[in-house]
């Protein structure tokens, strides 16, 4: 922690909270106590066994701590016990803590008021808790927060709500909305065309809606009782509700002086836990996990976090030295440097072993160069073998 103080000026003020899975291949039952257990799976791989892994990140990205845990534990109860956690670490502190919507409950939220200093939060609110405010938010004005971002405020018992609408988030998720709208009508229609039975009929109906759920309910489908038929029509209702909840975002923080735009610029910056997820389970093959031994498992996410931890690193120090580049970049520019052993036989029986690596191609001199790195001299020659055969006598 003070060494990515002192190379990239880094504040521990702001930490953001997250969870993921992984999941194993092999066979249960497992021990009583073994953490291998089905669960909701982020991996879409409900067949598997799997366990929890929290990550608690900087808004660049450092990893600050990890915790492995079962694989049926809920969100909600982990964030508790990693507050704690951190507070025995680093002691206390005015921390900010960043989460998305699930991971706190109420009584948690509640002791994080209460508690001396305060813990402070950002949090994303389920959508239905949109349901509760919307009247109220109603009659607030829209404040800009930045360009393409607009806000609503609402305090309410020491809390402060925030309702934002992004622009280009109204753009993404209304095409998207569209596009799977679009393409559901057209499934429906290709299904009505078919010569069915009634289990085929709802059987193709079950696909569609498993392949396009946030569309289909937007539609009503109405099965005939005893006959191989269905109607459908849109539920234009729930489709004005859709649009006007897109690219809408109900944040809720105990910050009640903080500028709204730094909130919201708060919140994005839980894409930097989503990335160190993507990069565990890419760049640094988290899986496959080989392992049947709870340790071995855990010795394999620890060098894991390790390795994002200079992972984070490098990409920290690229930023600053050679922007443009990233991490993976730089791995495959330094895959081109091959270390390798030329054997040379000596006329007593022996051999003179050199211990080379390939020169760089000029494009990673530079990047050496960017990054302030050398590349060690070259080892010295050894000479191994046997005895020396003694030369015979004349």
């Amino acid at each position: 922690m003070a060494r990515w103080r002192n190379l990239f000026n880094v504040a521990f003020d702001v930490l953001l909270y997250d969870l993921t899975s992984t999941y194993f291949e092999s066979d249960p039952p497992f021990g009583e106590n073994d953490k291998r257990r089905f669960g909701y799976s982020r991996d879409r791989r409900s067949d598997c066994v799997q366990v929890i892994i929290a990550l608690v990140v900087t808004p660049e990205g450092l990893p600050l701590a990890y915790e492995v845990m079962a694989g049926n534990t809920q969100d909600r109860a982990t964030l508790r016990d990693f507050l704690a956690r951190i507070e025995q670490q680093y002691g206390k502190a005015r921390r900010i803590w960043v989460m998305d919507r699930g991971i706190p409950t109420e009584e948690v939220l509640q002791e994080m008021r209460a508690s001396d200093p305060p813990v402070q939060y950002l949090v994303g609110t389920p959508k239905g808790r949109l349901n509760k405010f919307e009247k109220q938010l109603l009659d607030k004005p829209w404040h800009e927060a930045r360009p393409g971002v607009q806000v609503k405020l609402l305090p309410q018992d020491g809390e402060l709500y925030v309702l934002a609408e992004s622009a280009d988030r109204v753009s993404k998720e209304r095409a998207i909305r569209r596009r799977k709208l679009r393409w559901l009508w057209a499934r429906l229609k290709e299904i009505k065309g078919m010569q069915l039975t009634r289990e085929e009929l709802l059987m193709k109906l079950g696909a569609a809606r498993s392949q396009a759920s946030p569309a289909w309910r937007l539609v009503v489908v109405d099965v005939a009782e005893k006959e191989a038929s269905f109607t459908c029509k849109l539920n234009r209702d729930k489709l004005r509700k859709a649009r006007r909840r897109e690219g809408r975002y109900l944040l809720r923080t105990n910050l009640t002086e903080q500028d709204p735009a730094k909130l919201w610029s708060y919140y994005l910056q839980l894409v930097a836990v989503e990335e160190a997820f993507k990069n565990l389970k890419g760049d640094l093959a988290l899986r496959p996990i080989h392992h049947q031994k709870e340790g071995r498992i855990e010795a394999h996410i620890f060098i894991a976090f390790l390795a994002y931890c200079l992972h984070a690193t490098l990409r920290c120090r690229l930023h600053a030295l050679a922007p443009g580049l990233t991490p993976r970049s730089v791995f495959d520019k330094f895959a081109a440097v091959q270390m390798i052993d030329v054997h040379i036989p000596i006329t007593d029986g022996r051999e003179l072993v050199l211990e080379r690596y390939t020169e760089p191609e000029r494009d990673l001199k530079l990047l050496l160069e960017k990054l302030k790195l050398a590349l060690p001299q070259q080892p010295p020659p050894k000479i191994t073998g046997s005895t020396p055969v003694p030369a015979p006598a004349a």
